[in-house]
């Protein structure tokens, strides 16, 4: 188990835009964050009529971001790198929006494949059980 503080100072989400709230369980590819944030109204990706859910692309993705930081600091490897999103390819959402559901959100990824150019991953988040978005996410190391 990681609480925000084990992981918000190894990727680049820094204060209210760092989503996930810890980590419940992680593996060599595999990761079980978990959020409150989508409740709050003062989430930074809130517009006038709440927080839609085509957000919970950008959970998917930080959970991304800290499975390979996570990876990276048990590995006792180098810092890791600075990586950019480049795709989201088959994402579906079964609610409109997100703000209005209490409690938290499960998110949970799986790396497909990585290598030091990016990696791949799919993403599914839940809500009480309920599977409320899935995709994939492709990233990019741009070269250093």
């Amino acid at each position: 188990m990681y609480a925000k503080t084990d992981f918000l100072d190894l990727i680049p989400h820094a204060g209210d835009m760092c989503l996930l709230d810890g980590v419940d369980a992680v593996d060599g590819d595999t990761i079980h964050a978990w959020s409150t944030s989508h409740v709050s109204p003062t989430h930074p990706l809130r517009g006038p009529d709440g927080l839609h859910a085509v957000h919970l692309a950008e959970y998917g993705a930080q959970a991304t971001a800290v499975h390979g930081a996570l990876k990276s600091k048990a590995g006792g490897t180098a810092p890791p790198r600075p990586g950019m999103l480049v795709s989201l390819r088959g994402v579906t959402l079964a609610v409109g929006r997100i703000d209005d559901l209490p409690g938290r959100i499960d998110v949970h990824a799986q790396c497909l494949m990585a290598d030091d150019n990016g990696a791949q991953y799919t993403f599914r988040i839940e809500h009480d059980g309920r599977e409320i978005a899935s995709g994939r996410v492709a990233v990019i190391h741009p070269p250093m």
